[in-house]
């Protein structure tokens, strides 16, 4: 066998075996990355209804924020995305096969403490200009640009936004800004 041609082996067959797995992997990143994927265990389907009817599904500009939105980092950061994603993963489904119970104030209550401000910030990015909105303006002007010591979080003040049980859907006229 020639000198070069082992190697080249390696290569045809590295690509024939890593193409249909980076596709497959990438495939089911995809289809497990839809609100409506989130809603096929029964325990997430109030937090769905409740997001389904925010002004983060229903507002004039047609934007809608779906689960990973909020609750992964950005995908742009592929690595942290990734473990991040099936880490939550991972935990879901050994806690639904467990019967851990689950109590979705509980819940709630740890997802707001894990969403940073970059969350909100993916798609809130220009919150500093309100006009007519002066104490809203100088409240974001603090999350964007904090004191030591004095750093706010969005959840702070906007924690009932999205997975709240409503019998409307919440739409947000931004006409009148």
């Amino acid at each position: 066998m020639r000198k070069g041609l082992k190697p080249a082996i390696w290569i045809v067959l590295g690509v024939i075996l890593g193409f249909p797995i980076f596709s497959m992997t990438y495939y089911t990143m995809v289809r497990t990355s839809t609100p409506e994927f989130c809603a096929s265990c029964h325990e997430i389907q109030a937090a769905y209804d409740g997001w389904k009817t925010s002004s983060h599904v229903n507002n004039p500009q047609g934007f809608v924020a779906d689960c990973m939105d909020c609750h992964l980092p950005a995908p742009h950061d592929t690595v942290d995305f990734f473990y991040t994603k099936t880490l939550h993963g991972i935990k879901d489904v050994v806690a639904h096969f467990a019967g851990k119970p689950y109590i979705r104030a509980e819940q709630a209550e740890k997802a707001r403490k894990s969403i940073k401000n970059d969350q909100c910030l993916k798609c809130h990015r220009n919150i500093e200009y309100m006009p007519n909105k002066r104490g809203a303006m100088l409240a974001h002007r603090q999350v964007l640009y904090p004191r030591p010591g004095y750093e706010k979080r969005c959840v702070e003040c906007h924690s009932n936004l999205v997975h709240v049980n409503r019998s409307y859907y919440d739409y947000k006229d931004t006409n009148g800004i």
